[in-house]
């Protein structure tokens, strides 16, 4: 018998005349790891939240959901709560309590099981999870990666058969986000534990699936073991192969520029490990007709001497902060430790880090949002600023995300009542909002709401702009048209500075690149510069093709080993 059994389900959002799942037939078995990607608003949050039928949206639904043969609305609270985990991808959001302790004791105290049970339980599920070190710590002084694996804990003492999981590591550091993978692989394979997730970031996920399945406005579009799922989907063509992990879209690209792609049948790799295993072997067969991959602007790039970046007329300073020092409480550590950062015109500027190390405070201290008690600020006469927060949600205040977008005027003034509509349009057209005008914020999916808060942002014509984390919840296909798009206001003079652990789109966008740690910034440089000298904090392209195609950092730049010189 099958877990889950999904028949003809259609679900329809109040005030919608487009379904968010339409006609879905779908069986998993126990014990499987079912990847669900697929854009942003193509139903898999959606989906997600009717297997625990508890969570399900409000709405118009049609068809049939069963769980291990039994009527999914059948379900009491209590055998949903004991059985069916979920997990979101904010780890401050599921936190209740303020001790670790008491975290993983809640759930069971509040389904009334005896003291001795609980004890036992928690004692097994800190053990297993490795939490003992800070068992007795407060939630509030925890790292976001140990707050998520504190979340997974507090599901998993309940012992569900299911653990639903919604971008689990959307906010988690590459180091954080793959100790919390490690976790969920030991949930799998030694509790039989079936997890079905959502997921943009496919590298980490789709190694460890039995299944992926991509969904396109609420319906199927492609299923099937990882590796076999992805040729099909890279013989579709289209945008949708860009979100496949990148040691499989470098074996597809080179096989194609060799032009022996269709001429084997391999499955393609999906790990670093197996892909630098693969490229090692295809080397041999087919050596590179270069040396070194030298696109003129890295050649002449390397070749600028430090003194003249410095004093770059093409993009000169407009921001400057010097020796920031901060903390929150006034005998409390310091958060900020003789932090100082430059921002130039026409630039994306990237601070990439581990989580809780101070990245946000950062940029909350560089925007005047939190006051330093020692250090100087300096900015250029009349620049406007602006910033993102991580959580897009505390920027709206209206009924409507186009009442939402037009209040910014009221804040800015400067436009009359047609222009403000004109440049509202305009923002939503942008972003691929057009159609969302309507809606409240809060009925948007993740990435919407994201794209919304930029856009409110960008409509306050700031020339240097903050963002906190900009692609979280995005697909790839939208990442690629948000680093075009601000790579444009870039060009066009705007600053902009970027706090991301998504290393692949720092690499591809912007144009330096900074490690914070410990309160400051340690390291800092073009991307090229910035990405070789880190093990960790760098590309999967550069892990794999490292010694053997010298200076890759993205998956398209392999294939130009492979072009004739001119």
């Amino acid at each position: 018998m099958a877990l889950y059994e999904i028949k003809d389900l259609t679900f329809t959002y109040p005030g919608r005349e487009k379904p968010a799942l339409s006609h879905l037939e779908l069986e998993i078995q126990k014990g499987e790891w079912i990847t669900l990607w697929g854009p942003s608003g193509s139903g898999k949050s959606t989906l997600l939240r009717h297997l625990k039928p508890m969570l399900a949206p409000y709405g118009s639904r049609e068809g049939r959901l069963f769980f291990k043969g039994k009527s999914a609305r059948e379900l009491s609270q209590r055998e949903q709560a004991f059985s069916i985990g979920f997990l979101g991808q904010d780890p401050d959001r599921q936190l209740v309590t303020d001790k670790v302790w008491h975290e993983l004791a809640f759930g069971l105290e509040s389904l009334g099981l005896d003291s001795l049970t609980i004890r036992r339980r928690v004692a097994e599920m800190a053990s297993f999870f490795g939490i003992g070190q800070w068992f007795h710590s407060n939630t509030d002084q925890l790292s976001g990666g140990q707050k998520q694996l504190l979340n997974l804990a507090a599901v998993m003492v309940m012992q569900p058969e299911v653990l639903l999981l919604d971008e689990p590591a959307a906010q988690l550091d590459p180091i954080a986000g793959g100790n919390f993978f490690n976790a969920l692989e030991k949930i799998n394979r030694e509790l039989g534990t079936t997890i079905i997730m959502t997921e943009h970031r496919l590298e980490e996920a789709l190694p460890l699936s039995d299944r992926m399945i991509l969904l396109e406005e609420g319906k199927i579009a492609l299923q099937g073991e990882p590796g076999k799922a992805g040729r099909l989907l890279w013989e579709r063509k289209g945008d949708r192969r860009e979100a496949m992990p990148v040691p499989f879209r470098i074996y597809c690209m080179l096989k194609e520029k060799n032009g022996v792609l269709e001429k084997e049948n391999q499955t393609p790799p999906l790990t670093v490990r197996e892909g630098r295993r693969w490229l090692e072997d295809f080397i041999r067969s087919y050596p590179p007709l270069k040396k070194e991959k030298t696109p003129s602007e890295t050649q002449e790039a390397r070749k600028e001497p430090l003194k003249r970046q410095r004093q770059d007329p093409a993009h000169p300073v407009i921001f400057q902060a010097r020796h920031l020092w901060m903390r929150y409480e006034k005998d409390g550590p310091d958060v900020l430790k003789d932090f100082s950062y430059e921002i130039r015109r026409g630039q994306i500027q990237a601070i990439l880090g581990p989580n809780g190390c101070g990245k946000t405070t950062a940029i909350s201290a560089l925007l005047g949002a939190v006051k330093c008690y020692r250090g100087s600020r300096k900015l250029e006469k009349g620049l406007k600023m602006a910033g993102l927060a991580q959580d897009p949600q505390t920027l709206f205040l209206k009924d409507t995300l186009r009442e939402d977008l037009l209040s910014v005027f009221s804040f800015t003034g400067g436009k009359k009542e047609g222009e403000k509509e004109q440049a509202v349009l305009q923002a939503a057209r942008q972003l691929e909002l057009e159609g969302l005008l309507s809606f409240h914020p809060y009925d948007l999916s993740g990435g919407e709401q994201q794209r919304a808060a930029l856009a409110k942002v960008l409509l306050t014509g700031a020339e240097l702009i903050f963002l906190d984390e900009p692609t979280k919840g995005m697909d790839s296909l939208f990442k690629r048209k948000l680093g075009v798009f601000l790579k444009g206001l870039a060009e066009k003079g705007a600053a902009i500075v970027l706090v991301s652990h998504d290393v692949e789109f720092c690499a591809a966008y912007a144009h330096r690149c900074g490690l914070f740690f410990d309160g400051a910034l340690v390291s800092e440089g073009r991307p090229w510069e910035f990405f070789a000298g880190n093990r960790f904090y760098t590309t999967a392209a550069d892990r794999m093709c490292r010694e053997l195609l010298p200076g890759v950092l993205l998956a398209e730049e392999a294939a130009a080993f492979w072009e004739e010189e001119r």
